[in-house]
């Protein structure tokens, strides 16, 4: 974590972990969508097709931030998603060409979900 002092005023600029696609295992990603939240938010995100904000996917709409927070986190560790800051949202996307390459077929089976074309 980088600390930037400006005034009075700390910035703190967050780093997020992301698996490389062969350290993705199929533990953390059953780990990950065994919480029926962390599986709408993926579900969520995978029909709309697009980069999505935390609040924009989250499942329910008076969910704590911190709650959301440590779902996207553990999805993001998992290898399910990547997320990058656009101003000061976090959009996020579902890593479908990374799942499917190394678990052909798995987000298919679990949600239910047609792969889309690579």
């Amino acid at each position: 974590m980088k600390l930037f002092k400006g005034s009075a005023i700390y910035f703190v600029m967050v780093q997020f972990v992301h698996p490389s696609r062969e350290d993705i295992t199929l533990a953390g990603v059953l780990a990950a969508l065994a919480d029926p939240m962390r599986l709408k938010i993926v579900r969520g995100l995978l029909e709309q097709g697009d980069c999505m904000s935390c609040t924009a996917a989250a499942p329910c709409p008076g969910m704590a931030k911190s709650t959301l927070s440590n779902h996207f986190r553990v999805l993001r560790e998992a290898g399910l998603i990547q997320t990058s800051k656009k101003g000061v949202e976090h959009r996020n996307v579902v890593r479908e060409a990374d799942i499917n390459a190394r678990f052909p077929k798995l987000l298919k089976t679990i949600l239910g979900y047609p792969e889309q074309s690579a």
